[in-house]
């Protein structure tokens, strides 16, 4: 920016840089909240106003790096908040935290702007009907059913399965619903994201689908404003186009941890274990946009970090009381080769009452969760004395339960060309009724193998004929 400028009522003053941490002075025509101000030779340094110190001085975040930004030079008002692109040109398409195309192809066009920060749809508009979001994922469908329009959280380390969960299910939603998927990445590793958009392409996904971006080496304010990005595109879809939006957000544990950074930065006092004191409010601010109305319904699936495995943390606390599902993924399991290695004894959902998925279904649900348990508790035994010193009764649950272990695996279009099996859309229906079957004892002469990694219990007779056994 020129040096030669008067200062005019949109232009300010630099006046101190801390980091990402900007003070600003403005002579007249003080600016609000959430304004987006423009600094630097060519407008690149993007400042987003937090707070307002006196009658002419403002504090504000750099969603940008601050490298080159130094006292006394130009501030420009842009006159709005930060926006996002929304219409249809979005579809196919990465973008960062300012709405730029981020997968070297052309400006998209066909588009709108609007700003990231909206309030969340009114209570008269929201849908107080409960309705179950099937997957076509037996596990998760049995005994985690995902609401419509509700919020399921993902827990779970590196390498067992998080990415590979949720790629399936933007597959499956594709496949079976007239819906958008929306992939938001907080604080992604750049390799990562990179892998996924070619994933989705060779799925051949990529037409129904949003990717954002606001990656792990990007500033605090970047990745604290990323979410807000991603919201806005998947609400123009739910209120304008009335579809059904599949929102997956890795990892949210990142927003607190970038809102983290950004209050620590703002000089607000920590609250417990560091965390922002405002971290309650913020994490509303998001999660409270992700709703189903009369229009549509914004289904959202996160990845959740869990600090040292410390369910007490604050940031798993808080999350926790957003989600209608918690989905546990097992290292354990993983190690089995039980995929998708969900834990089904830990996770848990809001949707599994009798009320909501009807009485045979939570009935054959909690059956399961027993015959599991209760081969959990008999495995200490099997191991020191083995099978032999069970009871015939145990024998029995213990034979029904690895037949159910089995059996809840499942094959996923989006590993065909690692495993070579073909994936599988399992219906509700075909799940139920295959637990059922194994629960009444009707596959105990199958060999356990014949259930592993198949559909529904239709293939069970092919599979031992074709093995030989």
């Amino acid at each position: 920016m020129s040096h030669q400028r008067t200062l005019s009522p949109n232009n300010g003053l630099v006046v101190a840089v801390r980091g990402s941490v900007v003070d600003l002075h403005f002579e007249t025509n003080l600016p609000s909240i959430y304004r987006l101000l423009h600094a630097g030779s060519e407008g690149e340094i993007r400042i987003e106003v937090l707070a307002q110190l006196d009658d002419h001085h403002v504090r504000g975040i750099a969603l940008t790096p601050t490298q080159g930004l130094a006292r006394g030079m130009w501030v420009e008002d842009s006159g709005g908040p930060l926006m996002a692109p929304v219409g249809q040109g979005i579809l196919g398409r990465m973008f960062d935290v300012f709405g730029n195309a981020i997968d070297r192809q052309p400006t998209p066009e066909d588009i709108q702007w609007r700003s990231v920060h909206r309030a969340p749809p009114a209570l008269a508009r929201r849908s107080t009907q409960s309705e179950v979001f099937e997957t076509g994922i037996k596990l998760i469908d049995v005994l985690v059913p995902l609401e419509r329009g509700g919020k399921a959280g993902l827990f779970g380390g590196a390498g067992v399965g998080k990415t590979v969960l949720l790629t399936e299910m933007i597959h499956n939603m594709i496949g079976r619903h007239a819906g958008v998927s929306l992939f938001c990445g907080i604080g992604e590793r750049c390799r990562e994201g990179e892998e996924l958009y070619r994933e989705m392409k060779d799925a051949g996904v990529l037409p129904n689908m949003v990717m954002v971006f606001g990656q792990m080496n990007e500033p605090p304010g970047s990745r604290f404003r990323v979410g807000h990005a991603a919201l806005t595109m998947a609400e123009y879809f739910r209120d304008d186009e009335q579809r059904d939006v599949l929102l997956l957000i890795d990892n949210i544990f990142r927003f607190i941890q970038a809102g983290m950074e950004v209050s620590g930065l703002m000089g607000q006092m920590p609250s417990r274990l560091g965390y922002q004191p405002t971290m309650g409010t913020e994490l509303s601010s998001l999660e409270e946009r992700i709703a189903n109305t009369d229009a549509g319904a914004i289904t959202s699936i996160q990845a959740v970090y869990v600090p040292a495995d410390d369910f007490t943390d604050p940031a798993a606390v808080h999350t926790f009381s957003h989600l209608s599902a918690s989905i546990v993924l097992s290292r354990k399991r993983a190690g089995e080769g039980l995929y998708p290695a969900i834990d089904p004894l830990q996770s848990s959902s809001r949707m599994a009452t009798p009320g909501i998925v009807g009485e045979r279904h939570y009935a054959l649900a909690q059956e399961i969760r027993r015959t599991l348990a209760q081969y959990a508790e008999l495995k200490d035994i099997i191991a020191m004395l083995g099978l032999e010193q069970l009871s015939p009764e145990d024998r029995k649950l213990v034979a029904r339960a690895r037949r159910l272990e089995r059996f809840l695996t499942q094959p996923f279009f989006t590993t065909e060309r690692f495993t070579g099996l073909t994936g599988k859309l399992v219906s509700l229906a075909d799940a139920l009724d295959g637990c059922e079957r194994i629960l009444n004892d009707e596959f105990k002469d199958a060999p356990e193998r014949a259930l592993y990694m198949i559909g529904n219990l239709d293939e069970v007779t092919l599979k031992p004929a074709s093995t030989g056994s």
